[in-house]
C-alpha cells in the first residue's frame, strides 16, 4: 500500500502512534550465520499438537498449516493483513516453506475492543511453533494500538523462516478508544507491559511441550510502542530473557521528554508554518525546537493529518482524561485559544496526578541483559532527539551502556511504507532491524560486541533495492 496525504479512515485507525518489545536455560543458538532450521523436523509435521495448552488462556485454537508466514496465512486466514497494513515497504519478499503449528487464543480480560476470530475479546495472542525449530523463541509486542497480527510482515515471516518460534500479543486493548480500558489514568498502557510478561511466561510452556525442552534463548523485540514494551521487559523482567531489540522504542518520562511534551507545541505552530506567510518562518523554527530536524519538513503535511493530533488527544486521554472535563480526546484539529484544546496543553504545568500515572509506566535505563536500539534520524512521530537519543544517555546514567548498542540511522523515518512514497529521500529500518538482529545473536552467542553507538550514513551509492536488502551496522 503507496502512503499519500489521501488518507482513508481506516488507515488511520489502524495507524495510531506506531504506524506510534522465564528463566533462560544453558544452551546455545548457532552463530548468526548459520542460524537457520536444522535438519531435525522436530518429531514431524505439526507433532504435540493435540498437547499443547497455553497456560492460563481462557481459550486457543492449534491448527496444522502448512505454512506459517504470510505466504500462506493470508489465505488460510491465520493472519489479518490489516493489522499490518502500512509498517513494510512495497518490495519487501515474503519467505516461504516455514510448516508448523499455530495457536491463536485469548487470556481472561473484560475489554473487547480485538474482533479477529469474531471473538470480540482482548488479551488476544498468537504462537507459531515451526516443524524445523532453531531452539530460540522471539515474543513480541504491537506497535500503536494494532491487534496481535501487526508484526507478521515486518518481524514473524523472517524469523520464522530462519527456524524461531515466535509470539505475539495484541497488549490488551486495541484500537482508538484504548483509553476507555482501565479504572483509572495509565491502566491501558500499563497493561501492554502485563500482558507481555504474560504472553512470554506462557509461550515458552508451550515451546517445551512442543519440543520437548525449554528454548535455549528467549529474545524480545518490536517497533514504536513495541519498542517501549522491549525496554520496559528488559527493566522489569531481565530473568525472562537472553537480550532485545528495540526499533524505535516510545520514551514514557513522568519529567519529560514524553509525547505531551513535543506534540502539543508542534500542533500549535504547525498551521502557521503551513500556512506561509510572514510567521511561516518563526513557526518551522519553533517545531524544530519541537524536535523534527532540519530536512524533515517533507514529512510534516502527511503527519500533521495522520499522527499528530490524533496521537496527543488520545494518549493524553489516557493519562489525562480531566483536561478537557467530559469532551473524550478532545476536539480534532482545534485551534490554539480553543478551551481545552490539547495545541495548548502544558504537561508541565498538569496536577502531579497526572505525572504519577505517566511514571507508573516510566522508563528508567536500567536494563539487566543486552538490548540493540536502532531509530531513524527522520522520524517525524517519535522525534529522535527526544526520544532514542535520551534512553541512550538514560542507560549509561544508569550504569548499563555495556549492555546497549544504539544505532541512529541516517534517514530512517517512522513507518517503512513511506519510503515508498518518497523515493530516493528515506530509506527503510526493517534492514537494519534483521542486522540488528543477526548482530544480537552472535553477542549472545559468540561474545562478539556489535559496533559502538554510532549513526549508520545512508551510502552515497545505494539503490533503493540493496537498501530494502542491506543494512551495515558498522558503516
Amino acid at each position: 500500500m503507496v502512503l499519500s496525504t489521501g488518507v482513508t479512515s481506516s488507515w488511520r485507525r489502524r495507524t495510531a502512534l506506531g504506524a506510534l518489545a522465564l528463566a533462560t536455560a544453558t544452551a546455545l543458538l548457532p552463530s548468526s550465520a548459520s542460524a537457520r532450521p536444522g535438519p531435525d523436523r522436530a518429531a514431524g509435521h505439526c507433532a504435540n499438537q493435540s498437547q499443547l495448552r497455553v497456560p492460563g488462556a481462557a481459550h486457543q485454537q492449534a491448527d496444522c498449516l502448512n505454512e506459517l508466514t504470510t505466504a500462506g496465512t493470508v489465505d488460510s486466514g491465520h493472519t489479518d493483513p490489516a493489522d499490518w497494513a502500512g509498517l513494510t515497504p512495497q518490495g519487501l519478499a515474503v519467505p516461504e516453506g516455514v510448516p508448523g503449528i499455530q495457536v491463536d487464543g485469548y487470556f481472561p480480560d473484560s475489554s473487547t475492543t480485538n474482533t479477529n476470530h469474531g471473538w470480540n475479546h482482548d488479551a488476544q495472542f498468537v504462537i507459531r511453533l515451526p516443524d524445523r525449530w532453531n531452539g530460540g523463541l522471539i515474543v513480541a509486542g504491537t506497535p500503536g494500538n494494532r491487534e496481535q497480527y501487526a508484526n507478521d510482515r515486518a518481524i514473524a515471516d523472517w524469523v520464522l523462516a530462519r527456524g524461531y518460534a515466535y509470539a505475539a500479543t495484541d497488549k490488551g486493548n486495541t484500537g482508538l478508544a484504548f483509553h476507555r480500558d482501565g479504572s483509572r489514568p495509565g491502566d491501558a498502557v500499563a497493561e501492554w507491559n502485563t500482558r507481555l510478561t504474560q504472553l512470554t511466561r506462557a509461550a515458552r510452556a508451550v515451546v517445551a511441550q512442543r519440543y520437548h525442552r525449554p528454548p535455549a534463548r528467549t529474545l524480545v523485540t518490536g517497533m514504536s510502542n513495541g519498542g517501549y514494551l522491549v525496554r520496559w521487559q528488559l527493566e522489569n523482567h531481565p530473568e525472562l530473557y537472553d537480550g532485545g531489540v528495540d526499533w524505535e522504542g516510545t520514551l514514557w518520562r513522568s519529567e519529560g521528554p514524553n509525547l505531551f511534551t513535543f506534540l502539543p507545541p508542534t500542533l500549535r505552530h504547525y498551521p502557521a508554518y503551513a500556512a506561509g506567510g510572514p510567521d511561516s518562518d518563526r513557526a518551522r523554527k519553533e517545531l524544530h525546537r519541537a524536535g523534527f530536524p532540519a530536512g524533515s519538513e517533507f514529512l510534516w503535511p502527511f503527519h500533521h493529518q495522520v499522527y499528530w493530533d490524533l496521537t496527543q488527544r488520545i494518549y493524553r486521554e489516557e493519562f489525562d482524561p480531566a483536561f478537557d472535563g467530559a469532551t473524550e480526546a478532545g476536539t480534532p484539529y482545534c485551534a490554539s485559544g480553543t478551551p481545552g484544546c490539547d495545541a495548548d496543553y502544558d504537561y508541565a504545568a498538569r496536577p502531579a496526578e497526572v505525572h504519577k500515572a505517566v511514571q507508573r509506566v516510566a522508563l528508567t535505563g536500567r536494563i539487566g541483559k543486552p538490548l540493540i536500539t536502532i531509530h531513524g534520524t527522520l522520524d517525524v512521530l517519535l522525534p529522535i532527539g527526544k526520544g532514542s537519543d535520551v534512553y541512550s544517555r538514560m542507560v549509561r546514567e544508569a550504569g548499563r551502556g555495556h549492555l546497549h548498542r544504539y544505532y541512529r540511522i541516517e534517514d530512517g523515518t517512522h513507518t517503512d511504507s513511506l519510503v515508498d512514497s518518497f523515493p530516493g529521500r528515506l530509506r527503510p529500518l526493517l534492514p537494519c532491524h534483521r542486522s540488528a538482529f543477526t548482530a544480537l545473536e552472535s553477542w549472545l552467542t559468540t561474545g562478539q560486541r556489535p559496533p559502538a553507538n554510532h549513526t549508520v550514513v545512508r551510502p552515497e551509492d545505494a539503490t533503493a533495492a540493496s537498501l530494502l536488502t542491506s543494512c551495515r551496522l558498522d558503516g
